[in-house]
């Protein structure tokens, strides 16, 4: 059974705009999802961002980082269902010779986002990650993002400056375009990590992303199944333009105007609480990683495109 978190989020102050000290639930609780988009790779982990707007300074929730809360124990199955999308049809980079074996999960906080970190464009990524318990925290931001609510998972990330803030300016509570920019460290990396060099990382550590999606409750699941479930639900947005209004509930916190955007998945909100702009590039970004892990992507000019390996399962 899902937890759906609180909802309200308090509002003070008068004038043009309107600060709100602690956002979440259907649109505005800072208290969250990458979501860095994501993903369980840089741009899902940067897309789960979105669950900071749900749990971040939620009252009474311990954020001591012990790990995503278990999932109810899975159903049990004859069988495990069809694998949809191997992780041996994605395109990848070619593998360096020697590749050391891979630590195992409980082992790999450190290692794991060490190479992340250093990944081509990723300057900055160091000083956001909570690195402790990186590799479940992701696989559980991205198995919650196509979900209407997200339980109190805790993201690998720290949460973006500054405070939500509403405009009032015309009667009518609309999302303040202010709140667009706090993003742009988040989604400067999304612009400069090359997509085929993330799929690669992914890749190379996959056998750990799957090891804790079993543990998170799904015995029989395949991550990367779920990972596209994520990314499909996420391009599937609807285009947001501004002014997105807002309504004043009964209890004096908001919610989406328009009850359709209301009723969206987690990931589906946060792209249009990062703006127009943003939703463009984290898309495109999204579209790129999505063809490289279904083996559609064009090949590098001059270089053939390289499977993952079977031993990456």
């Amino acid at each position: 059974m899902e937890l759906r978190p609180a909802m309200p989020f308090a509002w003070h102050g008068a004038g043009r705009t309107r600060i709100v000290s602690s956002c979440g639930g259907d649109v505005t609780r800072h208290n969250s999802a990458k979501g860095k988009i994501i993903g369980a790779i840089v741009v899902i982990v940067i897309v789960a961002l979105a669950a900071w707007w749900y749990f971040t300074r939620m009252p009474g929730v311990d954020f001591t980082r012990h790990g995503p809360e278990p999932s109810p124990p899975a159903k049990a199955s004859t069988a495990p269902p069809p694998i949809e999308h191997p992780i041996e049809s994605a395109q990848i980079n070619p593998a360096p010779a020697g590749t050391a074996p891979l630590p195992s999960l409980d082992a790999s906080d450190d290692i794991v986002a060490k190479a992340l970190s250093e990944l081509p464009g990723a300057d900055g990524l160091a000083g956001l990650l909570l690195s402790r318990g990186l590799v479940p925290h992701i696989v559980a931001t991205v198995d919650a993002l196509p979900r209407r609510t997200i339980g109190a998972s805790i993201l690998p990330l720290r949460t973006p400056q500054g405070v939500f803030a509403v405009d009032t300016s015309n009667g009518q509570p609309a999302l303040d375009a202010k709140n667009y920019a706090r993003y742009a460290p988040y989604m400067k990396i999304v612009e400069a990590v090359d997509s085929r060099t993330l799929v690669t990382w992914y890749v190379h550590w996959y056998p750990l992303f799957q090891d804790a999606y079993r543990q998170l409750g799904y015995p029989n699941g395949y991550f990367n199944d779920r990972l596209m479930v994520a990314l499909n639900d996420m391009l599937a947005a609807p285009n947001a333009h501004t002014p997105v209004a807002l309504v004043k509930t009964t209890d004096g916190h908001y919610a989406f105007a328009d009850p359709t955007w209301e009723s969206l998945s987690v990931g589906q909100k946060l792209m249009i609480r990062i703006g127009p702009e943003n939703e463009r590039e984290l898309k495109a970004k999204l579209r790129s990683i999505r063809a490289l892990l279904l083996g559609q992507a064009p090949a590098l000019h001059g270089t053939p495109a390289e499977p993952a390996s079977a031993s990456s399962q």
